[in-house]
């Protein structure tokens, strides 16, 4: 059975499904809920009805964009799905982002191949990537 990518945001369940499988980290129902809608642009990979794959593009849509949730079904990698994924993401950039935006993405592991087919380099040592994981504190 073929592959095929529509442009899509995933819905809770397929977002929360492909991140688990994929071995990136959960979220919470409720920001899974607050955030979906709020992506500028997604695709899904299909394999018949079945979500596969995913990636989504958010940011401010003029200044500032973050390419994120890039997953694949473990069972159905290495067939140049997530290469596929970023071709879609970066096609909508290319026509949506202005000239001077900036797109950034955290890469994890061996990602970081990938992304730099598509022209991303490491910020270091101008810059270092840095995150908080927002917690409910008693």
């Amino acid at each position: 059975m073929d592959y095929s990518i529509i442009a899509r945001t995933p819905d809770v369940e397929t977002f929360a499904r492909l991140r688990a499988i994929s071995g990136l980290s959960p979220r919470s129902r409720d920001g899974m809920e607050k955030g979906l809608p709020n992506t500028l642009f997604a695709v899904l990979v299909l394999h018949g009805d079945r979500a596969v794959g995913m990636g989504r593009i958010i940011g401010d849509g003029g200044t500032a964009y973050q390419i994120t949730d890039i997953a694949v079904d473990p069972a159905h990698q290495g067939k140049g799905l997530g290469k596929a994924i970023m071709g879609e993401l970066m096609a909508w950039l290319e026509r949506e982002a202005p000239q001077d935006a900036y797109v950034s993405l955290i890469a994890d592991g061996d990602a970081k191949y990938l992304y730099a087919k598509f022209g991303f380099e490491p910020v270091m040592p101008a810059s270092i990537g840095m995150a908080r994981v927002m917690a409910k504190f008693p």
